[in-house]
């Protein structure tokens, strides 16, 4: 019998201006580390995802990423100073603690695509069921 085991999952995140978005996730933060029939692969950290040269209103406007940071106040501050929503469009939103235990901001990307950017709320104590 052999035992079950994975390297690394990532997903496939939209793009409508393929060039456009690959400059938007280096300002971001994100390290592109190939790229190869219109799909690039973006890193920070052990975090990634796939860029597609590929757009489809429907998927972009519903698809959702969330990266867990160590300081979501630092990157919060790169995004001011990036200048992502001047420069790209971008909506950013203030950071917000919420009521599940994440401190965070949302930053929409030119192509409609969500990113809740946040970190464990110091001192957060979950309430009711939690296993």
């Amino acid at each position: 019998m052999h035992e079950l085991s994975a390297i690394e999952i990532k997903a496939f995140v939209p793009a409508k201006d393929y060039a456009l978005s690959k400059r938007f996730y280096a300002d971001l933060g994100f390290t592109q580390r190939s790229e190869g029939g219109g799909v690039a692969y973006f890193a920070c950290g052990p975090c990634a995802f796939l860029l597609q040269d590929y757009y489809l209103a429907e998927f972009a406007d519903n698809c959702v990423m969330h990266l867990l940071v160590a300081d979501v106040h630092a990157w919060q501050r790169h995004v001011e100073q990036a200048d992502l929503a001047g420069r790209y469009g971008a909506k950013v939103t203030p950071v917000t603690e919420q009521p599940w235990g994440i401190t965070e901001f949302v930053v929409i990307d030119p192509a409609g695509v969500c990113w809740h950017i946040g970190q464990n709320t110091p001192g957060f104590r979950p309430v009711g069921r939690t296993g």
